[in-house]
């Protein structure tokens, strides 16, 4: 560990830190997280992003594989669930921060009202044309959660088909078949993708293994009745069937992370449908109108506990665009409506919103400013007892710019201010005799963050710099007083700060490499609920440093050779607050290696993942461990174009 720590820290000295895998040539990158489209390097604030092709040739089966292993968030499984994983930046923890970001998908919030993380696995990959990541920003447009930033994933329009399958060890199978047609007056895009597993783990008490499967559709037509109208109508669909394991002492981790601990596996279901309807239109030369609905429904279900959830999304988000000359504006009004429905309550969270979005550019600087206003509503009604209710009224802002020093070097600043509106399992705890009861309503967490940054590029060569620091009031966690009892609470005052690296290098038309890096501090400054014992201590789940390095080889015109490495450093356990426990979060490593030929329309690869072994798991307090990516996986695949 000690010579990937120094080989990471040589490069950055170098001056080789970056975003991930370049290819032939270092290209412009185009970020939209305002609605307005900026080159990344003029925008007013700090991103990360990545491409359909660099998604594709990274051989990843799935989307949370891709940014585990390419991208600078943590990524780790909930309690076990490969289908369900929670996602960290900026030093949130891996316990919350996934509810410290917001997550879109073509504009849809994918975020829950509970405490179920974003479902990223019902997202087909191949459908994917691109991944933006906003740090620090985007509180204004996105609202409730962007504390830490938001990810927006885009999808994309294809003509003719593309078929793909893989097939490798632990039984991973993976299919994908994408069509599309595309004229001037529509477009129609479909795309079908199967994932499947035997298990990586030793069958459990009952002879179960690990197995899994999703099948996940993804399909968009656009009509274009005249050249300034767009109708667009969308359909998502998902089926998730999976098994997943449970938690190991540390002396079973450390003698077989793939032994059962003497339990039986979890069974979860994911059933989900979603339906987009929108229109644009240009009113004017200046002025264009959008209109966007989305309905969800969504079913969890476990089927050894006949315990299930129904969740109903509806939310409609309406904006006016305009653009002249120097000024750009957007304003806009946001619906929520969200609703659980449990097998003896029905729980819900609604929220609306207004927000005005604008950017000036004045010769080489460009100034930002927005605000959002948001209200938000609480029911909770049982079967039987008292019905509860409650409101929050909150607001944000962001400032910023970027000025051009010159064709290749710019400097950018901004300052958000963000909230974070409960969800509704914040109201409910557990005794301690496991019974549910009323939590007690509690506070929103709101933040205040401050970005400076730099931004140098050329043909050759992308590089981004950041410098946060975030202050925060009502930190939202969960309190604990024993195995199984606690409360939901605030931490009273709390503080991050750190430094992110990014940088693309092409050294060749052969050779590349590229480093993403961060440095992240995250500190509790001051928590009643505690006593005093967490008061200048760090967040648990918050590794200081993280790496994620790759190097890009083209032997041939025709095959690429790509290694990469992922590293987070130690850290407190996710519920050590007091960091006092005896076990702590291990490092995280994994190298990878993927080798891709093409020839003509069909590409041929194989990839290796976790080629040296490495056995990583996530530590929730001790001798309560959930093995993460703790076995070598090959897998070899076909992509074909028609």
């Amino acid at each position: 560990m000690k010579i990937q720590y120094r080989f990471a820290a040589t490069l950055l000295l170098g001056g080789y830190c970056s975003a991930l895998f370049a290819q032939d040539a270092v290209e412009p990158v185009v970020v939209t997280a305002t609605r307005y489209a900026f080159h990344a390097s003029d925008a007013p604030y700090a991103s990360e992003v990545h491409g359909h092709d660099e998604i594709t040739h990274s051989g990843a089966a799935t989307l949370y594989e891709f940014l585990g292993q390419y991208t600078s968030l943590t990524v780790m499984p909930s309690y076990g669930n490969p289908f369900a994983q929670k996602l960290d930046m900026r030093g949130y923890g891996i316990g919350d921060g996934y509810q410290n970001i917001v997550v879109t998908l073509d504009g849809r919030r994918l975020n829950n009202i509970d405490m179920v993380p974003q479902l990223l696995s019902a997202i087909p990959l191949a459908s994917i044309d691109r991944i933006e990541i906003t740090k620090g920003s985007g509180s204004v447009m996105y609202g409730d959660g962007a504390t830490a930033g938001a990810i927006h994933i885009y999808t994309r329009d294809i003509s003719g088909a593309q078929v793909a399958a893989s097939s490798g060890n632990h039984g991973v199978a993976t299919t994908s078949v994408s069509a599309g047609l595309n004229n001037d007056r529509a477009a129609l895009t479909v795309t079908s993708e199967n994932y499947r597993q035997d298990g990586f783990s030793d069958a459990d008490t009952s002879g179960q293994r690990d197995e899994a499967s999703s099948n996940n559709t993804h399909a968009m037509l656009r009509v274009y009745p005249s050249d300034s109208i767009e109708l667009r109508a969308g359909k998502d669909l998902s089926w998730i069937d999976t098994y997943y394991r449970g938690s190991l002492t540390q002396t079973q981790f450390d003698a077989d992370p793939q032994q059962n601990g003497g339990k039986t596996y979890t069974h979860q279901k994911f059933n989900a449908d979603n339906t987009t309807l929108g229109l644009s239109a240009d009113l004017s030369d200046s002025v264009k109108l959008t209109l966007d609905s989305y309905a969800e429904d969504k079913v969890s279900e476990y089927p050894a506990w006949s315990y299930k959830f129904n969740y109903d999304y509806r939310s409609n988000d309406a904006a006016l665009h305009y653009q002249r000359d120097a000024l750009a504006l957007t304003a806009g009004l946001q619906s929520f409506d969200g609703q659980r429905t449990g097998s003896d309550n029905r729980t819900g969270k609604e929220s609306s919103g207004y927000y005005v979005q604008g950017h000036y550019q004045a010769g080489s600087t460009t100034y930002s400013a927005g605000g959002r206003g948001e209200k938000f509503r609480y029911r909770y009604t049982p079967t039987s007892g008292s019905a509860l209710s409650a409101d929050h009224n909150l607001a944000a802002y962001d400032v910023g710019f970027n000025h051009r020093i010159d064709p290749h070097l710019s400097l950018f600043a901004n300052y958000n201010y963000a909230y974070q509106a409960p969800d509704i399992d914040r109201f409910f705890t557990y005794d301690a005799f496991y019974n549910i009861v009323f939590n007690g309503f509690i506070a929103p967490a709101q933040s205040r963050t401050l970005n400076l940054g730099v931004n140098r590029d050329s043909d050759t060569d992308r590089m981004q710099v950041t410098l946060f620091y975030t202050a925060l009031t009502n930190e939202i966690y969960y309190y604990k007083t024993g195995p199984y009892s606690g409360s939901n609470t605030n931490i009273d005052r709390s503080h991050k700060y750190g430094l992110e690296l990014q940088e693309h290098h092409r050294f060749s038309d052969r050779l590349s490499a590229s480093l993403l890096y961060g440095y992240t501090r995250a500190i509790i400054d001051t928590e009643d609920s505690g006593g005093g014992a967490y008061n200048g201590k760090d967040l648990p789940g918050v590794p200081r440093h993280t790496v994620t390095l790759g190097v890009n080889y083209s032997p041939t015109a025709s095959s690429t050779l790509a290694l990469s490495h992922t590293y987070r450093s130690d850290a407190y356990a996710a519920e050590d607050f007091a960091n006092t426990f005896t076990q702590k979060q291990a490092a995280y490593n994994s190298t990878d290696l993927t080798y891709t030929y093409r020839a003509d329309k069909v590409e041929l690869y194989a990839k290796v993942e976790n080629l040296l072994g490495q056995h990583n798991g996530q530590w929730i307090r001790d001798d309560v461990i959930y093995p993460v990516n703790f076995t070598t996986n090959w897998r070899l695949g076909i992509r074909a174009g028609f």
